[in-house]
């Protein structure tokens, strides 16, 4: 999507809040700026499902559904689907995220490099948020229960939007 036609839907105006989150509404901005220096916001993936994963390398449930969504995805990438992953790790701790994102099939960066405000101060992890083919929230992971990735999960909330 280009940025023009991006402005024109309202994807830069003011940021939303966590609190603002409602399934079904546009789904906040993010922009993950990658391991390797990209960035990549969003807008740019209209017509993809897109799951924004929020984790970090002490995080014990994080390292559990990682894999689960490495595989999830790369069987799944032919149909559109996109995984963005934000690490909460600090900039000393890169080395170990590395080790990480060297295994993962998706796209890692630090959220201290990125950009993710509409989705609230991230508190509890693992936090996933899904966002459908329109840019549209399906799944806010601040309601989720049990908010970790299990097949039975991504079944039931990924699989109806691709």
């Amino acid at each position: 999507m280009s940025a023009a036609l991006a402005a024109e839907m309202g994807w830069h105006g003011s940021p939303a809040k966590a609190n603002e989150l409602r399934i079904g509404a546009r789904a906040p901005t993010a922009s993950l700026v990658t391991l390797e220096g990209d960035r990549i916001s969003t807008p740019d993936l209209i017509g993809q499902v897109v799951i924004l994963t929020f984790w970090a390398t002490w995080c014990v449930p994080c390292r559990e559904e990682l894999p689960l969504l490495s595989s999830y995805t790369e069987r799944h990438a032919a149909s559109g689907l996109r995984v963005l992953g934000f690490s909460l790790d600090t900039p000393e701790s890169l080395r170990d995220v590395r080790q990480v994102a060297h295994t993962l099939g998706f796209p890692v960066g630090l959220l201290a490099n990125s950009s993710a405000p509409g989705y609230g101060r991230i508190w509890r992890l693992p936090v996933n948020f899904t966002i459908d083919r329109a840019g549209r929230l399906a799944d806010d992971g601040w309601k989720d229960k049990k908010p970790t990735w299990t097949p039975e999960r991504l079944e039931r909330v990924v699989s109806p939007l691709l």
